[in-house]
């Protein structure tokens, strides 16, 4: 069963796929041995034969690993096909914030171009770029900083040294970065990380940017900084999803993306693939190609 027709002709190799919507469900499957989906909470109750929950996307937050584990049912998602998209993605809102490309096109759309220039811009190359999380995203948006003759300052386990930039406490980089851009999973552990206070290191006139997950940041608290201008942002990602804060819409220092992070043809043609390639690994009787680690207790 898919919860939705995802992209390309990979599902096509599946025999007997179903696309129902999990709210559709009505009452228990006995006949539904894999589940695709995109980071839902599963009905494991409903789905007494589930052997694959196959997760579309790199994110499984809504899913509960450990329940799925423990009923003997694999959950897996699709790391590595998205990075670039992602990479992009980010790079795209730092540019769109940075240079006031979204306020730019606002001014030419509404016939004020002529009478205001609009604010003055800051410059990207030779800005000091902080990345939130080394992992492959992380990276994939390092080596695309050095294009622009970024300092690129990063958090994370690779060790002190690395040709990808310069490691730092995360208080340290918040206060040393021009740009910062989050690249970690939304945990226990990351869930909340940015707060007010960590709001507050940031320079004045500094870059936001999340692609990561909303729940990652105090949303208030960051609204409270983007409402008083002292800081701006590009943002493809909140707490609410598909809520935004009303308080952002019609700011002229945040850009809005509406989680489009993997949103590119290639990237989601990939992730089909690698969904498809694990419920046929597991149908196999094969060891999935990208299992989801289950936590210890």
């Amino acid at each position: 069963m898919a919860t939705r027709r995802f992209p390309g002709l990979a599902l096509d190799e599946l025999d007997d796929v179903e696309v129902r919507p999990l709210e559709e469900l009505g009452g228990p499957r006995d006949d539904v041995e894999g589940l695709i989906m995109a980071d839902e909470p599963v009905p494991l109750a409903l789905l007494p034969k589930l052997r694959i929950v196959a997760n579309f996307g790199v994110g499984y937050d809504r899913i509960d690993v450990a329940a799925c584990a423990a009923r003997g049912v694999v959950v897996t998602n699709t790391p590595g096909v998205l990075d670039s998209a992602v990479a992009d993605l980010a790079f795209a809102l730092i540019l769109a914030a940075r240079r006031q490309i979204v306020d730019g096109d606002r001014l030419v759309r509404s016939g004020q171009w002529g009478r205001s220039q609009g604010g003055l811009a800051e410059e990207l190359t030779g800005s000091t770029l902080g990345i939130v999380g080394l992992g492959r995203i992380g990276r994939a948006v390092a080596q695309r900083a050095r294009g622009f003759d970024l300092r690129v300052l990063y958090t994370g386990r690779r060790p002190a040294g690395s040709d990808l930039g310069e490691l730092r406490p995360i208080d340290t980089l918040l206060s040393e970065a021009d740009i910062v851009t989050l690249h970690v999973p939304l945990t226990d552990e990351t869930e909340g990380m940015i707060d007010a206070r960590r709001l507050a290191l940031l320079r004045d006139g500094s870059c936001f940017v999340n692609t990561a997950r909303g729940d990652i940041v105090d949303e208030d608290a960051l609204v409270a900084e983007l409402v008083s201008g002292r800081i701006r942002a590009g943002l493809d990602v909140f707490a609410d999803e598909p809520h935004v804060p009303p308080a952002l819409l019609d700011l002229p220092n945040v850009v809005l993306t509406p989680h489009l992070g993997s949103a590119t043809r290639q990237t989601r043609e990939a992730m089909s693939r690698l969904v498809v390639d694990n419920v046929l690994a597991v149908a196999r009787g094969d060891p999935p190609l990208t299992p989801v680690p289950v936590k210890p207790d």
